[in-house]
């Protein structure tokens, strides 16, 4: 869920994430749609996995027309002297014939102390995500989260939020048709 690199002003972050307490699922609450993501996405997550070499598996996944979309990578800390939440994420695309690597940014700009809501984003300003471990984030909770990245120079006005399905629609979702990779052809086609 990650791309662009910029020279834009420097972004505040947080420091002394502990990627043991962010690894797991996280909802997609709201993003700046990139090209890069199925266009009409549902029930959006990204599921995070600690490995034993200290990188983060990826696995962010979407609903479409009934079908599921996914793709995989990799993320590490962009400076590993840093305690700054400033990681590298790296896809292999097409996700049906992994042979091109995309790195972008992927910067922690705010995380509830308890790790149940996160604001991601990247310095260029073109992507921003608002993730939550719950399918629903408090009203009050998102507002803030907004004005933070409002403050920080983003285009809010181009923010969409994510919908999510019933626990029970969800669930049912799971065992969806996988659509192969073919949704990141639409989505970089701009369909």
């Amino acid at each position: 869920m990650v791309f662009g690199k910029s020279k834009e002003p420097a972004m505040q972050v947080v420091k002394g994430v502990d990627l043991q307490r962010y690894q797991g699922k996280w909802y997609e609450i709201a993003n700046i749609p990139s090209r890069f993501q199925p266009k009409g996405g549902r029930n959006t997550t990204a599921t995070y996995a600690l490995q034993p070499d200290g990188t983060v598996h990826v696995l962010n996944e979407t609903w479409v027309d009934g079908k599921r979309a996914s793709i995989e990578g990799k993320a590490w800390k962009a400076d590993p002297n840093s305690d700054e939440a400033k990681l590298v994420v790296r896809f292999w695309v097409p996700p049906f014939l992994p042979v091109i690597p995309v790195d972008g940014d992927y910067w922690v700009m705010l995380l509830d102390s308890d790790y149940r809501w996160a604001l991601v984003g990247q310095p260029s300003r073109n992507y921003l995500w608002v993730l939550s471990r719950t399918p629903e984030l408090n009203e009050e909770v998102y507002s803030q989260m907004i004005a933070h990245a409002e403050q920080e120079g983003y285009d809010i006005s181009k923010l969409k939020k994510t919908p999510h399905d019933d626990a029970a629609t969800m669930e049912a979702s799971n065992k969806a048709e996988n659509d192969k990779g073919t949704w990141w052809l639409k989505s970089v086609l701009g369909k």
